[in-house]
């Protein structure tokens, strides 16, 4: 499911929903901040806020941390990497980010076809990319994730009707200028993380693509011209991580990176 859960927002403790949709996990790494708000610097102190949170998980971090301390290989385990024969949460939230980090998905046809290789995307899909370029899409996706190094307001040009109560980065600054700005959302693995936007609002690629022109670029596009983007999109759906083998740290792993898109 291209590492999302493919629920307009998921479901947290005694079936509780949460306010905003899940962004992907594959990639993560990739993002200039965490969350949609950006609220967490870094995926160590993303993975801190799912713990304690009421509506996700609805623990604590010392009976989190205990738990793992009453199970012996944790105890190995932390004690081999960290050396220390105490756990803290500092480590058990730097372990998850270290996993998080293994989660990329490269090689997609679109990274072949930028390594060199000309039958890796149909003529469709490479006039897709291309006006893909030229209407500005790239403006705000771009980078090796096509997106999550930015911030930018949804509904630039045409407001976005929705009745979900998040307020983007403003929630954070009180600040006006911030309503309903939030983080670029990487599109690789586009066609798998539906539903789409920070309300979970859209299932159609298609209806996305009409969307974020219009809203965004002040483009009313034409249904072929729809059909040739989505068709681009999906040919950034990349290697999907498999657990088969032993996960070995960054720099042990002969995984390549995504590449990067200008």
């Amino acid at each position: 499911m291209g590492g999302s859960d493919n629920l307009p927002s998921s479901i947290g403790h005694n079936w509780q929903q949460g306010p905003i949709n899940s962004p992907t996990v594959l990639n993560s790494s990739l993002n200039l901040a965490q969350f949609w708000d950006g609220r967490a610097a870094d995926l160590k102190e993303q993975a801190a806020g799912p713990i304690a949170n009421p509506m996700e998980m609805a623990f604590t971090h010392i009976l989190a941390v205990d738990v793992l301390r009453s199970i012996p290989q944790y105890r190995e385990s932390f004690k081999a990497v960290y050396k220390t024969d105490e756990i803290t949460l500092d480590e058990v939230t730097d372990a998850i980010a270290e996993f998080e980090k293994t989660l990329v998905t490269p090689n997609s046809r679109f990274d072949l076809w930028l390594k060199g290789d000309a039958e890796a995307i149909t003529k469709t899909e490479l006039e897709g990319y291309e006006l893909f370029k030229s209407i500005g899409c790239v403006a705000c996706h771009n980078g090796p994730a096509l997106g999550g190094n930015s911030f930018q307001k949804m509904g630039l040009v045409e407001p976005y009707e929705t009745s979900n109560p998040a307020e983007g980065v403003a929630g954070l600054t009180g600040k006006d200028a911030d309503r309903f700005k939030f983080k670029v959302p990487t599109l690789r693995n586009v066609e798998l993380t539906y539903p789409y936007f920070h309300d979970g609002a859209y299932w159609k690629l298609e209806e996305s693509v009409d969307i974020m022109a219009r809203l965004q670029l002040g483009r009313k596009l034409s249904e072929e011209e729809i059909g040739k983007i989505t068709a681009f999109l999906k040919t950034l759906t990349g290697e999907q991580p498999s657990f088969a083998l032993p996960i070995l740290p960054p720099s042990h792993n002969d995984t390549p990176r995504p590449q990067p898109f200008e």
